[in-house]
């Protein structure tokens, strides 16, 4: 495993900043584990950093719901169970099967324009395998249909269950164990949908997208102890 350490830094504004990503890229290449503890102390002695921005940067990683604190124990990892999983999925059938039913009638050429770059910068990120940058043009592409449903409050909560859903793909996705995406194509087909402007249509494919990917997460993944 790849150690980080203070001579590191230079290219982040804080350390903290530098603990953060060094962490969360660990946490996305699955260097650590569902429920692996993070010790303050020994994080910091490996990063030769004080404790201060270690702790500032796992309250970080807790807020997006990548690491639990927990009193008196400290703080380690999620650890989602299915049923978690299967509650949050969803939940997010039926605010994305909204907004996209919405977005149909409502999106305009430049929002079109923005899925179809996103939908070509996701195809370039996954023939580089990068998993980071694929997690993130996959969220942006979701938060432009809920974006163009005109409807702010239905966004920030999409915009929430998002952020937790992608830290279930984090731990329990296997993204790049195949030769190609079939996210891209369930993407294609909903940009042509809303191109088409069709509700109908892009609900049932927008459906059939989450549930694809609740089915692909695997909670019981090589080296994880069952």
């Amino acid at each position: 495993m790849q150690t980080l350490r203070a001579k590191d830094m230079p290219f982040y504004a804080t350390s903290a900043d530098f603990v953060y990503h060094a962490l969360r890229h660990k946490i996305i290449s699955k260097e650590l584990k569902p429920g692996q503890r993070l010790p303050e102390v020994g994080l910091a002695e490996e990063m030769q950093l004080s404790r201060t921005p270690v702790r500032e940067a796992i309250r970080r990683l807790a807020n997006e719901g990548l690491v639990l604190l927990i009193p008196n124990s400290g703080a380690r990892l999620a650890s989602p169970t299915m049923e978690e999983m299967e509650n949050a999925y969803e939940v997010r059938e039926h605010l994305e099967t909204l907004a996209v039913h919405k977005a149909a009638s409502r999106i305009t050429p430049l929002q079109l324009c923005r899925l179809e770059e996103a939908i070509q910068e996701e195809e370039k990120i996954f023939e580089e395998r990068d998993t980071e940058a694929y997690l993130n043009i996959n969220v942006t592409f979701h938060q432009i249909i809920a974006e163009s449903s005109g409807n702010v409050v239905l966004k920030e909560y999409i915009d929430n269950i998002l952020t937790r859903t992608n830290v279930y793909m984090v731990f329990y996705e296997s993204f790049f164990n195949f030769d190609t995406n079939p996210s891209l194509e369930e993407h294609r087909q909903l940009h042509e949908a809303l191109r088409l402007k069709d509700p109908d249509l892009a609900v049932a494919l927008m459906r059939r997208h989450i549930n694809l990917s609740m089915k692909s997460l695997d909670p019981h993944p090589r080296g994880k102890k069952q």
